[in-house]
């Protein structure tokens, strides 16, 4: 287990040096740098001399060769440094600290909700598979998966927002207020605020996994094993449960791994569409902003997750099947 986990980690270290380099090279060959868009928002109608810009580019690092500022990235990596946002003029890591708990309250809550409804959602509806019941919510959850989550939003915004006046239109906070308000009630305004956002990050994933879990349990239940204990006698639920849901876990698990870099994704659409402060909407206007120490920041953390939850997820397999070993 151990030399596999540091030939994993080994090998994890030349993919992110392979994807922050090619990321890199996209990024200072895209149209516009940092000045340009900077100027185009604040004053579109402010011109600089040739003399002027170069000034700046020097003054921002912009001045040095893409190769050469990657060698340097790399060299202030090593030292912690993922360098300073040049449009919220503050350090990378500060900028993303700022917006990673907006996002982790969106989706550790949409992730315990999906998991806690799918996996009984799953069970009943290999258990009634044939049954009026599990015909319905099959058919429920095919059209909820099928549904736009940016189209339920907007619904959710009419309906609960602007005509039923239950939940807040937008944003993490009622600004107005939210400073006054003791430790519970600002709980509750946030928990007000992002109801919205969680449903829409919700349902999608619960069609998905419901139906996931539901298809490999069909597949488990059909094994000369789950014939051999109804054979003996085995109840139902014991059959269900002991049996073929643990033969369930193993593709579960890996799923579960692959989602550690979702935690922190967030989503760029809802998040602009809720005026929330995530890290979808982050990466998004780094990106429009062409911030690029804060986009390599941003590449960087994600790709870690993603190499971390693959791991994980290989990890996870092997501890659910002792059949199987890392080697």
């Amino acid at each position: 287990m151990v030399s596999y986990i540091i030939r994993r980690l080994l090998l994890g270290a030349l993919t992110l040096v392979l994807i922050t380099f090619i990321i890199f090279a996209l990024i200072r060959n895209m149209p516009g740098d940092p000045l340009t868009m900077d100027l185009s928002m604040v004053d579109p109608s402010k011109v600089i001399s040739p003399l002027e810009y170069e000034r700046m580019k020097k003054s921002y690092g912009l001045d040095k060769p893409w190769p050469q500022a990657y060698v340097q990235w790399v060299g202030n990596l090593v030292q912690g440094d993922l360098g300073r946002s040049l449009s919220w003029k503050k350090p990378v890591t500060t900028v993303i600290g700022e917006h990673v708990a907006p996002t982790l309250i969106l989706s550790i809550s949409s992730l315990m909700l999906a998991y806690m409804l799918s996996i009984p959602m799953g069970l009943v509806g290999a258990v009634r598979i044939g049954k009026m019941d599990e015909r319905v919510m099959s058919i429920s959850l095919y059209m909820l998966y099928s549904f736009p989550a940016f189209v339920a939003a907007l619904f959710l915004q009419i309906y609960l927002s602007v005509k039923l006046g239950w939940l807040p239109l937008y944003g993490m906070t009622t600004t107005e207020t939210y400073d006054t308000l003791d430790t519970f009630g600002k709980a509750k305004d946030i928990m007000m605020h992002a109801l919205m956002p969680i449903i829409c990050y919700t349902y999608g994933s619960l069609a998905y996994y419901s139906r996931f879990i539901n298809a490999n349990m069909q597949e488990v239940i059909r094994q000369d094993y789950i014939r051999t204990a109804k054979a003996k006698g085995v109840g139902p639920s014991s059959i269900v449960l002991h049996h073929a849901f643990r033969n369930t876990l193993i593709p579960l698990v890996t799923m579960i791994g692959m989602t550690l870099p979702g935690l922190l994704g967030g989503a760029v659409i809802l998040e602009r569409i809720f005026q929330w402060p995530g890290m979808g909407q982050l990466y998004f206007l780094s990106l429009t902003s062409r911030d690029y120490p804060l986009i390599m920041g941003l590449t960087l953390m994600f790709a870690i997750l993603t190499l971390a939850g693959q791991l994980l997820a290989d990890i996870l397999y092997a501890v659910v099947d002792p059949r199987i070993r890392l080697n």
